[in-house]
């Protein structure tokens, strides 16, 4: 809502416009009945939340998280609506979450969860309604459980209700990485701007599933991974880590921690804390705020995770002349191939990964061209000039309808 406010000003949005946009416009609280695997009976709360779809379907993940709540699950459903207008999808924005620890769940218990969310959900979903993804601790496997319910629920096949699902039951190749190359395209358009090499200097806050594919793109584009941390420790060697070594060790031991290629001289600094050219945070939100955005040393700031930085971080980073490309923007790449994922369910078509991946190059350069042009427009952040370009697209969407 800051950021909302905040370009709001900006654009001089129209009243009536910012009015509708300051909530969903659905928000759904559901209760979800499992019987876990010793017999007794568990309630479960989960969320769904369908922002606006004045440019689309809802669009948006679904996350089991022990920490999700509703005003989490309200802002990234928001973050979802300028996601795909920015990047120029005919889609909304919306997003669901269960409170849960997956990890503490048998496989039997995790699908039974899975279904029951859909069951409880199914009727405000659909491939011209709302289009729920993978998000945090949820996974190809899962979104087949859901595919599953929902064919079950509504007596046929719809797999274009469900994107990230497994390839067998209509998945799109490139999924798997798409978020993450798609923000490979988006750094390396930022790094020209500010002139940075391909051998630049790169941490990484976050080595799952995103973070950890950032990782191995860009060393194969020649960056240099310096520094990698997960919630369990930070790994640092400047002369470069090898990303899939990282990986297999994480497999291993559970966290990046005490991996033997890292030259750690400093052992307990944060990631945040260290000197680097490139930072992709790739966690959760809230990860750089006030207190600890002072020690942040470097050139560009990726945005993988959704919401990594707070509007007060935001303002510091700023003053430090930090260019930072916004989430909304930078892992657009997911929304995008998901919605390449849709198409190819409603005609039975399935792409090549040179086909996806050129297409995906092409969307995210467009997307970036046109956010930056804004921000000069503006004389803005470069947040502010993805946000100016998003907002203006779904306000435009929105008359166009005669909602205002």
């Amino acid at each position: 809502m800051e950021q909302l406010k905040e370009v709001s000003d900006i654009i001089k949005l129209d009243e009536n416009v910012r009015e509708l946009l300051k909530a969903p416009q659905k928000f759904l609280e559901v209760s979800i009945p499992i019987k876990m695997d010793n017999g007794r009976l568990k309630i479960f709360t989960g969320f769904r939340s369908q922002y606006n779809n004045a440019r689309g379907p809802y669009k948006g993940g679904v996350r089991f998280h022990p920490l999700v709540t509703p005003e989490e699950v309200r802002a990234l459903s928001a973050w979802m609506t300028w996601k795909t207008a920015v990047v120029d999808l005919p889609l909304g924005g919306g997003k669901g979450g269960v409170i849960v620890n997956p990890r503490e769940l048998s496989e039997g218990e995790l699908e039974r969860l899975s279904r029951g969310y859909i069951q409880a959900i199914y009727k405000l979903i659909g491939p011209d309604l709302d289009v729920p993804a993978p998000d945090v601790y949820t996974n190809p496997k899962i979104m087949g459980w859901m595919l599953d319910e929902y064919e079950k629920q509504i007596g046929r096949h719809a797999p274009g209700v469900i994107t990230g699902k497994p390839l067998s039951i209509g998945g799109s190749r490139v999924r798997e990485y798409s978020t993450a190359m798609g923000a490979v395209y988006i750094l390396n358009k930022a790094a020209k701007k500010l002139g940075l090499e391909k051998n630049a200097t790169v941490g990484i806050q976050g080595f799952g599933n995103a973070g950890s594919f950032m990782a191995k793109l860009l060393h194969k584009e020649g960056y240099r991974i310096a520094v990698v941390s997960d919630s369990k420790g930070t790994i640092c060697n400047y002369m470069g880590l090898d990303p899939e070594a990282v990986a297999s060790h994480k497999i291993k031991t559970g966290s990046v921690a005490n991996f033997p290629g890292a030259s750690v001289k400093e052992p307990g600094m944060h990631c945040f804390e260290h000197e680097m050219d490139i930072l992709i945070p790739a966690a959760l939100e809230n990860a750089l705020t006030a207190a600890n955005v002072g020690a942040v040393n470097t050139q560009l700031i990726i945005e993988l995770a959704n919401g990594p930085i707070t509007p007060e971080a935001d303002e510091i980073l700023k003053k430090k002349n930090i260019l930072v490309v916004p989430d909304i923007l930078a892992n657009a790449g997911g929304v995008i191939v998901s919605y390449f994922e849709q198409v190819q369910n409603a005609y039975g078509n399935y792409w090549t990964s040179e086909k996806i991946l050129g297409k995906l190059e092409e969307a995210m350069a467009t997307a970036f061209d046109a956010a930056w042009d804004e921000k000069e427009k503006y004389l803005t952040t470069f947040r502010m000039g993805a946000y100016a370009l998003a907002v203006k697209r779904v306000a435009e969407a929105m008359k166009d309808r005669g909602w205002v």
